[in-house]
């Protein structure tokens, strides 16, 4: 199948306001590294999707545009096909990007002083998104042990007693990679609904897991014991996110006139004709291309661990069962994080994101995207090994 898809061609998207490329100079203080680090893959977007969009621009009028009852139907049949979730198109709400509705959530769901519940280490935003509108933030981190990270339910549950209203639940995870199994879900979901906790689970990497594994949403495990509002969208799974549309996933008529309120309160609107077209045309029509990609990326990885053990084993690879980001444990080098930083961006010159950045939990660590072409993930680790064994030869000088 991969044969069809060309994940091995290199695409130059410099000069394209792309964060990822245009933005290196700002973000790593030099402009020639290898950029591995934001969450957006480097591959061309599926076909179906790029003449979707084509077309959509032929016609030649953008005014203010409304969501069509065909882009409920493409997303209810993706959930369906993808994890047996049957969904009503009234629990639908959608949203501009992921990192906004959680902001809308904790407004509609907290009040002034309450507590939101983050599992570091995490995506960075969640660690941020309740202080900034006035909510405390408290910390239950995951616990790291024998080369996988859990949940850490006993301190969750002393969490949930001292009053928090909401946990932003990060499914599958990003930075980790740990995609949550059954029993881990159920066992968070009973000590919620002792405590009466509502739930934001991201699932927007729900798509993107490796072969013998499942990703369980939460919400087929919740039965309207536990409130659960979902986060989904095609940004990750067809590196569309860029186009700036998602959706929750919201069973109950009261948590969506709450949420909607709150959005109304922020006058933003996902309405987009191009991200609209694109996020049907994803949903209907790029199944072909994913499981290329998944294929694709699980020979990525396997590329990584391999090289890794042969050439630097200092760094070690927390094996991924989703996500298309890899968690590097570089403390057997040594470095604190600011040398970390500066090894990889001035040594190496390859642009990770570093630990730290995703809760001190982090510290140590690095995330490296590896949706890029494997010429380009090959050339990054040979440049970080040529700069190890320089960087080790002129410590022992």
């Amino acid at each position: 199948m991969n044969n069809i898809f060309d994940f091995d061609r290199v695409i130059d998207r410099s000069g394209t306001a792309s964060l990822k490329y245009d933005a290196r100079g700002q973000v790593f203080g030099r402009a020639e590294v290898i950029p591995l680090w934001v969450a957006d893959m480097d591959f061309a977007v599926p076909e179906p999707v790029q003449r979707a969009l084509a077309q959509r621009a032929a016609h030649a009028v953008f005014g203010y545009t409304i969501y069509p009852e065909s882009l409920y139907d493409a997303l209810i049949q993706w959930l369906a096909m993808r994890y047996g979730w049957n969904i009503d198109s009234d629990a639908i709400q959608f949203c501009p990007g992921v990192v906004p509705s959680l902001h809308a959530v904790i407004l509609a769901f907290t009040q002034l002083g309450d507590s939101v519940i983050v599992q570091p280490p995490v995506y960075a935003p969640f660690l941020a998104a309740a202080e900034t509108i006035g909510r405390k933030t408290v910390c239950n981190p995951l616990k790291f042990a024998h080369g996988q990270y859990r949940f850490d339910l006993q301190d969750f549950e002393r969490c949930a007693a001292a009053g928090a209203r909401l946990l932003l639940l990060c499914s599958p995870h990003n930075p980790v990679g740990r995609v949550w199994r059954r029993d881990e879900l159920q066992a968070l979901l009973q000590i919620c609904a002792r405590h009466d906790i509502t739930v934001v689970s991201d699932e927007i990497h729900a798509d993107l897991v490796y072969p013998g594994v499942t990703h369980i949403p939460l919400a087929t495990l919740a039965q309207d014991k536990v409130h659960v509002i979902t986060a989904v969208a095609p940004s990750k799974t067809f590196n569309i996110p860029g186009l700036g549309l998602s959706a929750l996933i919201v069973p109950q008529a009261g948590d969506r006139a709450a949420i909607n309120k709150a959005f109304s309160s922020l006058h933003v609107s996902a309405s987009n004709p191009f991200s609209i077209t694109a996020f049907e045309a994803a949903y209907r029509e790029g199944a072909p291309w994913l499981e290329a990609l998944l294929d694709y990326l699980s020979a990525t990885r396997d590329f990584v661990r391999d090289f890794l053990q042969r050439h630097l084993p200092q760094i070690k690879l927390i094996e991924p069962q989703g996500t298309y980001l890899l968690w590097l444990d570089c403390r057997g080098m040594g470095l604190d994080d600011r040398q970390l930083k500066h090894f990889f961006v001035q040594e190496a010159g390859v642009g990770l994101s570093p630990g730290v950045l995703f809760g001190t939990q982090g510290s140590g660590f690095m995330r490296m995207n590896i949706g890029a072409p494997r010429s380009v993930i090959k050339q990054a680790l040979e440049q970080i090994a040529n700069a190890a064994n320089t960087h080790d030869s002129a410590q022992t000088e």
